[in-house]
C-alpha cells in the first residue's frame, strides 16, 4: 500500500481540504485560535471517553483510510506496543489525535486536521499542496517572506507559531501529564515537511533535532499501521483504560 499519495490516490475532497487550509491558515488566525482555546474551558472529560467520541469522525485530509479516528488511534498504539516501545509512546499513539474533537465541536476540518507548518516565515515548497499558498494573505506580508521571517535562525520550535489544529490543541491539553518526548510528538506529528522532508531545519535548535527522532519513529506507527481491518475495540479497552490511568486523572480539562 502506498501512503500519502496526494497525486494518484487521494480523493478530490483532499485537494479541496488543502485549498481551504492553505488559504485561511494565517499567523493572525493561528494566534487567535491558540488564545481562544488556551483556557481549556470546554469542560472536563475522560481520555477514553474522548477516544470513543472520535468514533464518529473521519479525517477529511487522510489519503489512506476511511476508518474512524478511534480505530486509527488503536491501530497506531497497538503497532507501537507490538514493537515493545515505552508505555509513554504507546499511550501517545492512543491520544495523539484526540485534539480532533474540535471538529465535533463545530470547528471546520481545515482548522483541525491536515499537515501543519510554521507561520510568519516563507511557506516551503515541500509542504503538501504548496501551490495553494498563493491565496494566503501572509504571502503578501514582506517581512514574513524574507529569510527566516519573524524568527531568528535556530530560535527553537517552541517559539514558532504553527498552523492551528489538533496537534497544538492536544499539546495544551496533555502538557501537565506527559513527558516532554510525548508532548513533542503530539505537537509536531503532522509537521511532515520537517520530519519527513527535512524542511525548516533553520528554525530548530539542537533539542528539537534530537526530539524529532522520536517523531520519525512514531511516524511509522501513525502512518504505516493503517489498514482497513478495524481493531477489536471491546477487547482492547481494558488494557488501554488501565494505561490511561497510569498517566492521566479520571477526567481532564479540554
Amino acid at each position: 500500500m502506498t501512503f500519502r499519495d496526494f497525486e494518484n490516490t487521494a480523493a478530490p475532497t483532499v485537494g479541496e481540504f488543502y485549498r481551504l487550509n492553505h488559504r485561511y491558515q494565517t499567523l493572525g488566525f493561528a494566534c487567535a485560535k491558540k488564545a481562544e482555546f488556551a483556557s481549556l474551558s470546554r469542560g472536563p472529560a475522560g481520555v477514553w471517553e474522548v477516544c470513543e467520541r472520535l468514533n464518529m469522525l473521519v479525517d477529511a485530509s487522510d489519503t489512506d483510510t476511511d476508518l474512524s479516528q478511534l480505530e486509527h488511534l488503536l491501530q497506531t498504539a497497538e503497532a507501537a506496543r507490538c514493537d515493545n516501545q515505552p508505555d509513554w509512546l504507546v499511550l501517545t499513539g492512543l491520544v495523539h489525535d484526540l485534539g480532533k474533537i474540535l471538529a465535533l465541536a463545530g470547528e471546520p476540518q481545515w482548522a483541525v486536521v491536515g499537515d501543519t507548518f510554521p507561520l510568519g516565515c516563507p511557506f516551503d515548497k515541500r509542504i503538501v499542496h504548496s501551490e495553494f499558498f498563493k491565496d494566503n494573505p501572509d504571502t503578501r506580508v514582506a517581512r514574513f517572506q524574507q529569510g527566516a521571517g519573524i524568527y531568528k535562525e535556530g530560535t527553537g520550535l517552541r517559539d514558532v507559531t504553527m498552523s492551528w489544529g489538533h496537534d497544538e490543541y492536544m499539546y495544551m491539553v496533555a502538557k501537565p501529564y506527559l513527558p516532554k518526548e510525548a508532548l513533542f510528538v503530539i505537537r509536531y506529528h503532522s509537521f511532515y515537511a520537517a520530519h519527513d522532508e527535512g524542511a525548516y531545519d533553520y528554525l530548530m535548535d539542537d533539542e528539537d533535532r534530537e526530539l524529532m527522532n522520536w517523531v520519525r519513529l512514531f511516524r511509522q506507527y501513525d502512518l504505516y499501521s493503517k489498514s482497513e481491518s478495524p481493531p477489536d475495540t471491546v477487547a482492547l479497552k481494558p488494557y488501554y483504560t488501565d494505561l490511561i490511568r497510569r498517566f492521566f486523572p479520571e477526567t481532564i480539562e479540554w
